[in-house]
């Protein structure tokens, strides 16, 4: 099919292979539920630590092990969809996703809250993972960079907005408050997606056995551009779940915030991502992905050193932690469609795969920094210190930026 024919189906709101193109709105919504339910309830975790008598480690996990069960959980739901297609595995993820949080309202343990947690990461990522899929089906690498950088600006003002939300319900009903808005939410998603997303992948693989799902990622292990538009997506956001696993109780603890502005302080960083995720869409097509990769990852190191200078300083302040991190979310928004594009775009035919993999990569070493850096603070020498959440984020900036060497190598090759 050639280019104008492509363009004039896709004006007709069609997919290249004749499908209906489903609406942006959806995308963006079913994409969001995931990085909602994980931001909500943060400026809630020191209450939920007294309402379920736990410890700061035991609810940590409550977030760190979301984020794991979403990293495993698209290793299969990425290839499921090459074979079943798109449309299935969402509506059934966005299903178990309101199972999730049913199990967590309903809990009076921190362990129920934990297994309800996983299950509702677990449903959840489908459209997480899926998002980035259908659009690789619809546009070729460099505008599906902006396509990709146009969904996520959508999907961030939910995570943006969540923080806030999440610390006012909090003030109302505690630290379940957070939860009745996900459930309510989550329906609404599930019911929109079943009515609303048309298939839009009809190239499908013959066998969604373990040795066709094997098989799909040893064809992309071959791949080394693959690996390293993965690598840049996985440490760049790396940078930014640190700095999630330290912040709620840097901001409580060292900074004496309030679960409310807290949440509002956060919005920052979620404004600096939409911005990022704006200029990546109106630029990255006609930038390219590799530059736009090379000036977002440049904005971690500047966080880094920004807030390093501030604290050294002997600023306490919540700017002093939040300001810089709106720079990360700048340069994260204006990384991560480019990177993410790359690395589904490597290997077309197996794009659910690839997406499923970059974000198993993505979300696995996420979790793994984010529980480090709330071990490291809670283990710390000097009570009120936040030098172990820079570290961390220095080692990660360190790697994007090995990793963006890597892109430029393998381009070459």
């Amino acid at each position: 099919m050639d280019a104008a024919t492509n363009a004039q189906m896709q004006g007709a709101g069609q997919t290249p292979s004749g499908g209906r193109r489903p609406p942006l709105a959806i995308l963006i919504a079913i994409s969001t539920i995931s990085p909602l339910a994980m931001n909500i309830y943060l400026p809630s975790l020191p209450g939920m630590i007294k309402a379920l008598e736990s410890t700061a480690a035991e609810v940590q996990l409550t977030m760190s092990l979301y984020l794991a069960a979403v990293g495993l959980s698209q290793l299969v739901l990425g290839p499921i969809s090459d074979r079943y297609g798109r449309r299935p595995v969402v509506v059934t993820g966005m299903a178990v996703f309101v199972l999730g949080t049913l199990i967590c309202l309903a809990a009076t343990s921190v362990e129920t809250v934990i297994f309800g947690r996983i299950v509702q990461a677990a449903g959840g990522c489908a459209g997480l993972v899926l998002g980035r899929a259908i659009v690789r089906d619809l546009y070729e690498r460099e505008q599906a960079a902006s396509m990709i950088g146009y969904v996520t600006m959508g999907l961030a003002v939910g995570p943006m907005l969540a923080p806030a939300m999440g610390g006012a319900l909090d003030g109302v009903a505690g630290w379940k408050g957070g939860f009745y808005l996900m459930l309510a939410i989550g329906i609404a998603v599930t019911l929109a997606a079943w009515a609303c997303l048309h298939e839009t992948h009809h190239d499908r693989s013959q066998s969604a056995s373990v040795t066709s799902l094997l098989a799909s990622y040893r064809a992309l292990s071959r791949e080394r551009l693959f690996w390293a538009f993965a690598s840049v997506s996985m440490f760049t956001s790396a940078v930014y779940f640190a700095f999630l696993g330290g912040a709620p109780f840097i901001a409580s603890e060292v900074l004496g915030m309030t679960p409310l502005t807290m949440g509002l302080y956060f919005m920052m960083v979620a404004g600096g991502y939409i911005v990022g995720n704006g200029l990546s869409g109106r630029f990255a097509a006609r930038v390219g992905v590799l530059r736009m990769i090379v000036i977002g990852s440049l904005m971690p190191v500047v966080t880094v050193v920004l807030a390093a200078v501030l604290f050294s300083a002997g600023i306490y302040h919540p700017f002093s932690l939040f300001l810089p991190m709106c720079i990360l979310g700048l340069g994260n928004g204006i990384c991560l469609p480019s990177a993410l594009s790359g690395a589904v775009s490597v290997r077309p035919d197996l794009a659910g795969a690839a997406s499923g993999l970059a974000g198993s990569m993505q979300i696995g070493l996420g979790a793994g920094v984010s529980a480090l850096v709330a071990w490291m603070l809670s283990q710390s020498m000097y009570p009120g210190t936040v030098w172990p959440l820079l570290v961390v984020m220095g080692g990660c900036v360190t790697l994007t930026l090995v990793s963006v060497i890597a892109c430029y190598r393998s381009e070459r090759v």
